[in-house]
């Protein structure tokens, strides 16, 4: 029990850090399932967010795994393999829970502030997607001019994604923008970066469009004979309600938890169309079928094997693409990114752990 105290600093510290984690897991607009990370440091010891666990449970359950700092930033700069999962840097006597770090460890080690947030803000990701995304950002900075920024290229999360954001990390940024995936705020102390998250949150809200109420009667006959349903969450329709959402969702990938928990694309039920016949399409052309299908002006069909992380991250996608700017260019990830994300083992065992979680 001493050792634990100490690497923890004062209990109400770490009770502070886990309030912070609680309250960003909470927040559909900042994250959705399993997505996104925290850290607080302690001493040697940084304590972040087990791999597959939910931010929002933080106070419920013990999600937070201790790994020894300077270790595994050696490890990430000197290209050592174990850097990827962290899990040889664990403090096993302090691992009550038995799970391994977050995917993103190695980028919270590599970061010099106390504590860290990083999340999958939708407002971040849609105004983050975007080919103008430097100049919009920069814009929308400038009125938290006090707080130091900078932009991450997109990279696979883990070890390509670490190095890149350790490459700055001297500069002691308080934001680190993701391009295709979230951002990262930092701080002395929890205080410092509840405000931050606060004022960086103002800086970046985007109006959404919501494109009306789904036609869940009309949804429900589409799916029947199928392994559809309509999305119980009327929000996450918005994607199939407006034209513009429709066509920024079916352009390609947007951001890695929409590849893992969504798969690479996104269906489009035709006039006339049943989902049962879509299904049957998808076999006669050998195509994988998509675990989301937008009905346009009705909503969308997903699939009944989505655990609640899935529909989490339908959530996500809705909010996201309602809130892209209209007109405007986006970069999707490419193919070699979704390659790399879907046959990656770290997200393979993050999705099994999901279905295990929701007894699937």
């Amino acid at each position: 029990m001493a050792a634990i105290a100490q690497s923890v600093g004062s209990n109400k510290d770490f009770q502070a850090f886990l309030d912070l984690s609680e309250a960003v897991g909470s927040d559909i607009l900042k994250t959705q399932g399993a997505g996104g990370n925290t850290s607080a440091k302690f001493g040697g010891v940084m304590w972040v967010k087990a791999s597959g666990t939910w931010l929002s449970q933080a106070k419920d359950r013990d999600i937070m795994v201790p790994v020894e700092v300077e270790p595994l930033v050696a490890a990430l700069r000197d290209k050592d393999p174990r850097a990827e999962k962290a899990t040889d840097f664990v403090v096993n006597e302090l691992n009550s829970s038995g799970l391994r770090p977050s995917i993103e460890t190695s980028f919270h080690a590599a970061l010099q502030n106390t504590v860290v947030a990083h999340y999958h803000c939708v407002n971040s990701i849609a105004l983050s997607v975007l080919k103008r995304r430097e100049q919009i950002l920069s814009e929308r900075m400038a009125t938290v001019s006090d707080l130091t920024w900078a932009t991450i290229p997109y990279r696979r999360p883990g070890t390509p994604l670490a190095r890149e954001i350790d490459a700055v990390s001297s500069s002691l940024p308080d934001v680190l923008f993701l391009f295709n995936h979230g951002i990262i705020v930092g701080g002395r102390d929890v205080a410092e970066v509840s405000d931050r998250i606060r004022r960086v949150s103002e800086a970046l809200a985007c109006p959404s469009r919501d494109g009306g109420k789904p036609d869940v009667a009309a949804l429900s006959a589409l799916a029947e004979g199928s392994e559809f349903q309509p999305a119980s969450d009327l929000y996450s329709h918005k994607t199939a309600l407006s034209q513009e959402n429709l066509e920024f969702a079916l352009g390609g990938s947007l951001y890695p938890d929409h590849v893992i928990f969504l798969g690479s694309t996104v269906g489009l039920l035709q006039d006339g169309q049943s989902a049962a016949e879509f299904v049957e399409r998808c076999s006669t052309d050998s195509k994988e079928v998509p675990k989301l299908i937008a009905v346009p002006g009705k909503g969308v069909l997903v699939s009944k094997a989505l655990t609640p992380g899935g529909l989490a991250m339908a959530r996500c996608l809705a909010e996201v693409v309602a809130r892209i700017p209209a007109g405007e260019a986006i970069e999707y990830l490419t193919p070699d990114d979704v390659y790399e994300l879907t046959h990656w083992e770290a997200e393979q065992y993050r999705q099994a752990l999901d279905r295990k979680t929701n007894g699937r």
